[in-house]
């Protein structure tokens, strides 16, 4: 009766000291040789390029930042948050995570992009995470990874109207002139009778 009640202190123990912090994570790596995107970007005259190491399904595993000259205090910080990113992806982090967390920050530089589907960046963290959920979370990558014709077609169509919106959002906000950033998100707004509304979130400047 005894060893039945250490057994059962000792099994709390464990499960009390399990909970004491996150579990454990493995990590995999990518494979020695792996596919990858390449992608160059701009922001209010800032440019770089991102390149995506993928595993063989094609989801991201890791990321490496190119930005000004090398030796550079942003280089060096962009590169190491580079690796702080593969690091957590390769531990299984979700990049819809990294995304939702990333997207969105505020802080110089930012900008109108060259990109029409992004549009206008908040900052580079911005562009970069706005730019991988668009390429990776979206739908939009099945056109390089998948081989039915069927899954290509809705990605071209996806693709196709995604565009559409994003050029007349652009082309709106070309024509708001002087028009205030939103104070939800800090896109651009556009007129909206007497008041703006925000092509981004939906937020209005008072209006309904």
């Amino acid at each position: 009766m005894s060893q039945v009640t250490s057994a059962a202190i000792n099994g709390e123990a464990a499960q009390q000291e399990d909970l004491s912090g996150p579990p454990a994570a493995n990590r995999h790596r990518l494979p020695d040789e792996r596919a990858g995107i390449t992608h160059h970007f701009s922001i209010a005259g800032h440019e770089g390029y991102l390149t995506v190491g993928l595993y063989p399904n094609g989801q991201p595993g890791e990321i490496f930042i190119r930005m000004a000259k090398e030796g550079s205090t942003i280089a060096g910080l962009m590169e190491c948050f580079g690796t702080v990113v593969s690091v957590s992806l390769q531990h299984g982090v979700p990049l819809k995570v990294l995304c939702d967390k990333l997207s969105h920050t505020r802080f110089e530089p930012s900008g109108w992009t060259r990109n029409e589907e992004l549009g206008y960046a908040k900052s580079i963290m911005d562009y970069l995470f706005r730019w991988m959920e668009l390429r990776f979370l979206s739908g939009k990558q099945l056109a390089l990874f998948v081989a039915q014709a069927a899954a290509d077609k809705n990605a071209v169509d996806e693709s196709i109207q995604a565009s559409t919106s994003v050029s007349q959002f652009r082309q709106d906000s070309y024509e708001a002139g002087d028009a205030p950033l939103c104070s939800t998100c800090g896109s651009l707004m556009v007129p909206n009778g007497s008041c703006y509304r925000c092509g981004n979130c939906g937020g209005t400047s008072g209006c309904s």
